[in-house]
């Protein structure tokens, strides 16, 4: 059974696939604004989308870009 942390996650990867429908996967370790999987118009909706899958709420004025970079990054602050 999966963990919760990973389905959790997986909301997060999934939102970014159906942004990028061309895409079928991503690693962990992507970097998804070097990879335009995340850019500044998506942000806040990105931003608010790891709030909802975490349960955790996020603090818009101290946000750290490095936080959100890569999956792994999100999973290791958030989840």
């Amino acid at each position: 059974m999966p963990s919760t942390t990973s389905s959790n996650l997986d909301t997060v990867r999934n939102w970014l696939l159906a942004k990028h429908p061309e895409r079928t996967s991503i690693a962990p370790d992507e970097d998804l604004i070097k990879a335009r999987l995340v850019d500044s118009l998506s942000f806040v909706e990105f931003v608010l989308t790891v709030e909802e899958a975490s349960g955790t709420e996020i603090d818009h004025e101290a946000i750290d870009l490095e936080d959100f970079r890569t999956l792994e990054a999100i999973e290791r602050k958030y989840f």
